[in-house]
């Protein structure tokens, strides 16, 4: 390899808790972290460390990579006789958290990694150590070779590995002419990364509803106009047609799929409640600024104001009014009268909630609450 550019790469990371783990790919598929990282922050000693990784990697839980020596690796030293660097598969991480860090780091491994692990929760035992060639032909871009086989591949390279090929596009090519965000780069790779995790576990996700519905489709005949429904949606919503009423069609479909439990303790009811008042509270000011406009239109007969329903259909949100309605009770079934003579306590409830004040009741009451 003599002759041949030397080529800096800054290794994508991801945050493990109180560590950062860095990491590249075995087949453009397979993430493997760096074991320097894994051991980081533990009691095992750093001369100790290639001893730890061996034990793991007689498990298949750990490999050795020895990368071309055309690779020089930005934020690490790697000795030069070898140019070779630790990694471990996903399970070997959850191995070494589990069997070195605190409680707190092994949580946030947990949280942080848990998506990987399911992901690749087939992935078969590591080789014990991968040797790398890649050589720079004259027009620059970089060939790969092994005992079988060479070609030429454009930057960012792959390497082979035997029969794998370990993924380093998603480390940085770094140019030795001027400095470098070296952030930039890695959280773009951390991105793509979690889009293939994201991606792969939906494939097994689907894949094991089309067994579900194949080994056991009576069972499940009551929730397919429901997963049916699901399933057109979610191809509108990755199309880009969905729409208000398809949203709509789909909580409502899901809200009548069981009963979901007593009021006082539904948290679907509280996370849906915290939702509304969150929507209802954004639109507080386009309500104070109907109501004003109001105001200077009825300046010189305000008190003698439209009905209580008209004010409230004029100057509050149709959603505002549905829900309060239905809540005391007073749905389309019911009477006009019945109706009328409850909507000024809802214009009441509306005024307060919004802090707009409009009615000669809504002054009197608000002043006698907070004069006491």
């Amino acid at each position: 390899m003599s002759g041949c550019s030397v080529i800096p790469l800054t290794l994508p990371q991801r945050d493990g808790g109180a560590r950062r783990i860095r990491f590249i790919h075995l087949g453009s598929t397979i993430p493997l972290y760096l074991g320097a990282d894994l051991l980081s922050k533990t009691d095992v000693r750093t001369e100790n460390h290639p001893r730890h990784h061996a034990k793991f990697a007689k498990k298949g839980l750990a490999t050795k990579i020895t990368f071309s020596s055309a690779f020089r690796f930005h934020g690490l030293k790697v000795p030069s006789a070898n140019n070779s660097l630790w990694f471990y598969s996903i399970q070997g991480l959850f191995r070494v958290a589990f069997e070195l860090y605190s409680k707190q780091d092994q949580l946030a491994v947990l949280e942080n990694f848990q998506d990987v692990w399911k992901a690749q929760i087939s992935d078969s035992p590591l080789e014990v150590s991968y040797s790398l060639s890649v050589q720079l032909d004259p027009s620059g871009s970089l060939s790969q070779r092994d005992s079988q086989s060479k070609g030429v591949i454009s930057q960012p390279p792959y390497c082979q590995a035997d029969k794998d090929v370990v993924d380093v596009s998603s480390m940085d090519t770094a140019d030795t002419s001027a400095d470098h965000d070296y952030c930039s780069l890695p959280k773009q790779s951390l991105q793509s990364e979690q889009r293939e995790v994201v991606i792969s576990t939906v494939r097994q996700k689907l894949h094991r509803l089309d067994e579900q519905f194949s080994s056991e489709p009576r069972s499940c005949s009551e929730q397919l106009e429901t997963v049916l429904l699901l399933l057109e949606n979610i191809d509108r919503y990755i199309n880009g047609r969905l729409e208000e009423k398809d949203a709509t069609e789909i909580v409502l479909a899901l809200l009548k799929a069981k009963d979901w439990g007593p009021v006082y303790s539904s948290s679907l009811l509280t996370c849906i409640g915290r939702w509304l008042g969150q929507q209802f509270h954004a639109a507080n000011s386009s309500i104070s600024q109907k109501v004003e406009g109001f105001k200077l239109q009825h300046i010189e007969r305000i008190s003698d104001l439209p009905p209580a329903e008209e004010l409230a259909t004029e100057l509050f949100p149709e959603a505002m009014r549905t829900l309060l309605l239905h809540w005391m009770g007073l749905s389309e079934d019911f009477s006009l009268e019945k109706r009328r003579s409850e909507y000024p306590i809802l214009l009441l409830i509306l005024e307060f909630a919004n802090h707009n004040l409009i009615t000669g009741v809504a002054h009197v009451l608000y002043s006698s609450l907070i004069c006491r």
